[in-house]
């Protein structure tokens, strides 16, 4: 079978011939539809990130997947279910991060991630997958399921949030998306509906199509450049909810002063070290005498997933068709990782439903 990965010493991907995958017990055979790109795959394939599997001189890449079971194989699924796959495994053997269905939660050395980190990921026309991190689509979902990954990171992220202000009565009006990428993007039409008013920061000019979609979003664009994050709430309102999606790692400390009284924002950009200062006082000050809080979250379990099955099937025609910029055969997978102005969301396909 045909697989796109990056080997050791390059930073470019390449397609490259495997064998096509055997299950194992209590594994499945899928046939891979489509896998998305983002930034992750942009680190790994840059050496920035993760790792590569023991023994091996490449990594399959590709972390965002939907596929079709050819084999069930005795797992629970039957042949033609839709599936996207979760991307945590476990290393060696179960553990109790596993064992309780939280992989999410796991430490650095309890896990691998595939497409990531120590394991293959689904950039391949096949794989294989115990059936316990397969998650069934509808079947319209089959062109769109490489979204439901990336919506279950922000399923996740305001579950956490939200699980924070539990212990008191909380009401949050305005959103504030730090970054307006297509995760920032999609989180953004995933709040839609719960909260009054929805903010993003962003860097970019006019005319550009991510800025297109804020406004058929009615969404209030923020220019850092003209804005900074802490100065938000003097230019437009506090925020009782801020969604860190940017890496940059400032944001994370300005996000302080952004937030109302009682409120939180997860982060879940993941910078490169940086030394920079800060008034540690006042924010200590901030976080104590108003209620703030700020939480971090990173990947996501098959309850987020299927959470975000959901989010992704109620999501409008118009936008899915705005962010996802372009589709690409094995013959121009290239082109599902370039990045300019123009380029929102891609995806990689390898066969049709």
């Amino acid at each position: 079978m045909q697989a796109i990965a990056v080997r050791r010493g390059e930073e470019t991907p390449s397609l490259i011939e495997k064998p096509r995958p055997e299950p194992a017990a209590g594994e499945a055979l899928v046939r891979t539809l489509r896998v998305g790109v983002d930034g992750t795959d942009y680190e790994v394939i840059s050496g920035n990130h993760g790792g590569y599997p023991d023994g091996e001189d490449h990594i399959v890449l590709g972390h965002e997947a939907v596929g079709v079971v050819v084999d069930p194989n005795g797992t629970g699924l039957a042949e033609g279910d839709v599936v996207v796959p979760t991307v945590r495994r476990r290393p060696n053997g179960s553990n109790e991060y596993f064992g309780r269905g939280e992989p999410d939660m796991a430490p650095e050395g309890y896990y691998h991630e595939r497409g990531i980190d120590g394991a293959h990921g689904f950039m391949a026309e096949y794989f294989t997958s115990p059936g316990e991190h397969l998650v069934r689509c509808p079947p319209e979902l089959a062109d769109l399921g490489f979204l439901v990954e990336p919506a279950s990171i922000t399923e996740k992220a305001v579950e956490h949030a939200r699980a924070s202000r539990s212990a008191f009565e909380w009401n949050p009006e305005t959103a504030f998306v730090l970054g307006n990428g297509s995760l920032g993007l999609l989180t953004l039409a995933m709040l839609d509906d719960s909260f009054d008013r929805l903010y993003c920061l962003g860097r970019r000019d006019r005319p550009d199509p991510t800025l297109d979609i804020l406004d058929d979003l009615g969404v209030t664009y923020v220019d850092s450049r003209e804005t900074p994050v802490d100065e938000v709430p003097g230019a437009f309102e506090a925020m009782d909810f801020v969604y860190e999606a940017t890496g940059y790692a400032k944001h994370a400390f300005e996000t302080v002063e952004a937030l109302a009284p009682n409120g939180v924002a997860a982060l879940l950009g993941v910078p490169g070290d940086w030394e920079f200062e800060v008034n540690g006082g006042a924010l200590h000050r901030e976080l104590v005498l108003h209620n703030k809080a700020l939480v971090g979250s990173v990947n996501s379990n098959v309850h987020h997933f299927e959470r975000a099955v959901e989010s992704v099937a109620a999501l409008p025609e118009w936008f899915t068709d705005a962010l996802v910029t372009g589709v690409y055969g094995l013959d121009e997978f290239e082109l599902a990782f370039d990045d300019d102005d123009t380029t929102i969301k891609t995806a990689v396909e390898f066969g049709s439903r």
